[in-house]
């Protein structure tokens, strides 16, 4: 950078080949002119440093699909292969089966009013006067889980 002493001989040494009507007019071209390179490096720069963006962004992106290949790779070739048997459950597990229960019902009409409403089913229709009752099947729920967190 100039110092002062640098700058007024600069000054004075313009002022004399330039003469004072002109020196303004230079100064603002060089003002201008200043202001246009700082754009256009700072336009470069910025272009510049958003392709250095891109391409770390891309060899990151890169590395970790190889990475995740080799992992892939690495799980395929320790994995054990598929058996079709069913996994046996762990040491000291006990296997839980859900139970189906049967439930039995049998509707009567109360001994002292007279049915109001009667289901007909086809052992009615063909003639028997009592039928068995029909046997439905209902799945039980699964008990909780002792071992949940």
């Amino acid at each position: 950078m100039l110092s002062l002493p640098h700058l007024v001989v600069l000054f004075v040494i313009a002022l004399i080949i330039f003469g004072p009507q002109k020196l303004p007019e230079l100064a603002r071209m060089l003002g201008k002119a200043t202001a246009e390179f700082r754009k256009m490096t700072n336009d470069f720069r910025y272009a510049l440093e958003d392709e250095v963006r891109d391409l770390d962004r891309q060899n990151r992106i890169r590395e970790e699909q190889a990475a995740a290949a080799r992992i892939a790779e690495a799980a395929k070739s320790t994995a054990p292969a598929p058996s079709t048997e069913p996994a046996a459950p762990p040491d000291g597990s006990v296997p839980r089966s859900i139970p189906e229960t049967t439930v039995v019902a049998t509707v009567e009409p109360p001994a002292d009013e007279a049915p109001q409403n009667t289901i007909h089913t086809p052992n009615e229709h063909s003639g028997l006067a009592h039928s068995e009752p029909e046997a439905v099947s209902v799945p039980q729920e699964k008990p909780a889980d002792d071992h949940a967190a």
